[in-house]
């Protein structure tokens, strides 16, 4: 996701993936909090000398939720060193780094957001997992006007589509994985699969610094902006689209259904982010589906990066019932060291809170339950954090929760966050474990049964790829046969999402405890 800054500069993970689109998949991305965290009680978080000292040349600093006063790059970059030594997880390994160095130290209208945020991602540990990979592939910065916007009301800059991709390489195979309703995209009848072909006339398999550019500014536009798209269906070319980008408001739960199996009543329901709107969607869900008395859950999390704990607390125990959890933990919430004394129990949520935005409760009230005792969960690398949480938290009160489609992305972590001067900083802060103290999944949770993500079906179709392999499981008790599918490995770690990484994040906000 690129940021507003005049040099249409990205964040440094998204900046990196599209730069190298050739030889790597997606920005392993997730978010965090500048809605709202624990940073200001935090003892070992007291506030800086530093703090909301803003640059001229910052153009975020209008949107600070504090007051501030005067300062410069160098301030903001002595107050950023200080979060993360309190703040950050693995903050024994952050490494020596330059501050003055030429790379932090634009303080330009067109080089401030790259100086910081290179300076971010440089204070981020160095250190691999077991696998190979990047031990911190997710900590971000964000503009915090843009994340309150996302986080607080599923409003996002675009034309409502959902992007997806099955190779960083050309032929990348660019395609819509699902379009928002009421949206421009859906008003002009795109769909689910229909293929980009090109954007002002620049090819999305071109492979130049100034076509990746230009395809990186479309797709995630960060400013009100014209672009023609062509697509295509099943081969043929789609009428030319004029799209100018605008704020879209999200429909986290994207479907409910009772699906008829067997004479056997089965909920479905597709849950796209854990943001705010989604509390009153998820509840109205639950309670169709519990007025019919289906028999099993299809949970659909094949595109939910994650956002707020508490909302996937709540879902669990929607799931679960008030007998498989009480007393029981969701999810233990593990500080560095330093914030030992903040080490703290996310609950089971048995009751509704639905958010203001002053991040006050509206209504408290019982939570309608399922009371299953197995789901099944639709999955895949883009299936990330609170998703993530939710399936380890069921397991860990032994709810039987069935994997199908592709691995998770494999992050255990998560943020509380803060914002200083109108950017808000995602460091990671702490590993959550269920209530069996397991929380070491991050290369991901393996699916029961592999199945791709079938473009080429809607979505609660039956007929579709992963859908359908979750009910053959159901009927049979064991995985389907293998098909081809439309974006290729379901067992490889891949990113099949184009989307920022405040898509994809696991949020605590403590003042809900």
């Amino acid at each position: 996701m690129q940021h507003a800054v005049p040099d249409r500069s990205a964040s440094s993970g998204t900046r990196r993936a599209w730069a190298a689109l050739a030889t790597v998949v997606l920005v392993a991305g997730c978010g965090g909090g500048g809605g709202g965290g624990s940073a200001a009680s935090s003892p070992a978080l007291a506030a800086s000398a530093d703090a909301q000292h803003c640059s001229a040349s910052n153009p975020f600093r209008f949107d600070a939720t504090a007051a501030t006063s005067p300062g410069d790059l160098a301030t903001e970059k002595r107050w950023l060193r200080a979060y993360m030594d309190a703040a950050y997880l693995w903050y024994r390994e952050i490494p020596v780094v330059d501050a003055a160095a030429p790379s932090f130290s634009a303080d330009t209208a067109a080089g401030f957001y790259p100086s910081i945020d290179n300076y971010f991602a440089a204070l981020k540990t160095p250190q691999v997992t077991v696998s190979g990979r990047a031990k911190d592939e997710f900590s971000f910065t964000y503009p915090t006007r843009l994340w309150r916007q996302l986080s607080q009301s599923g409003i996002t800059l675009g034309y409502g589509i959902e992007w997806s991709l099955q190779s960083a390489a050309p032929p990348r195979n660019i395609r819509i994985a699902y379009v928002e309703p009421s949206s421009p995209a859906a008003d002009a009848g795109l769909q689910r699969g229909d293929t980009l072909v090109s954007v002002n006339g620049v090819s999305a398999d071109d492979g130049t610094d100034a076509g990746v550019e230009l395809l990186n500014a479309a797709l995630f536009p960060t400013a009100v902006g014209t672009y023609g798209f062509n697509f295509s269906r099943n081969g043929s070319a789609l009428p030319a689209q004029v799209f100018t980008a605008g704020y879209i408001v999200k429909q986290p739960v994207l479907q409910t259904q009772v699906l008829d199996v067997g004479g056997q009543r089965v909920g479905y329901i597709v849950f796209n982010d854990h943001v705010i709107p989604s509390e009153a969607q998820l509840i109205a869900a639950v309670q169709t589906l519990a007025a019919v008395g289906v028999s099993d859950l299809v949970l659909d999390l094949r595109y939910n990066g994650g956002g707020y704990l508490y909302i996937a607390s709540e879902l669990a125990y929607m799931i679960a019932g008030p007998a498989r959890t009480a007393g029981r933990a969701f999810e233990r919430l593990r500080y560095n060291d330093k914030r030992s004394a903040e080490n703290v129990t996310e609950p089971f949520r048995n009751v509704s809170c639905l958010l203001n935005s002053s991040f006050n409760c509206t209504s408290v009230q019982p939570l309608p339950t399922l009371d299953l005792g197995r789901v099944y969960v639709l999955a895949s690398g883009s299936t990330c954090s609170a998703s993530e949480s939710l399936v380890n938290s069921l397991r860990g009160v032994d709810v039987e929760v069935h994997l199908i489609g592709g691995r998770t992305c494999g992050k255990p972590y998560g943020f509380t966050a803060r914002d200083n001067c109108g950017i808000s900083y995602f460091p990671i802060e702490f590993q959550g474990v269920n209530d069996k103290g397991f929380g070491d999944y991050a290369d991901g949770f393996a699916p029961a049964c592999e199945a791709g993500d079938d473009l080429s079906q809607p979505l609660g179709a039956a007929t579709e790829g992963q859908l359908a392999a979750a009910l053959y499981l159901r009927a049979n008790g064991s995985c389907a046969p293998p098909v081809a599918v439309t974006t290729g490995s379901t067992t490889a770690r891949a990113r099949l999402m184009l989307r920022g990484p405040a898509r994809e994040n696991r949020i605590f906000a403590p003042q809900l405890r």
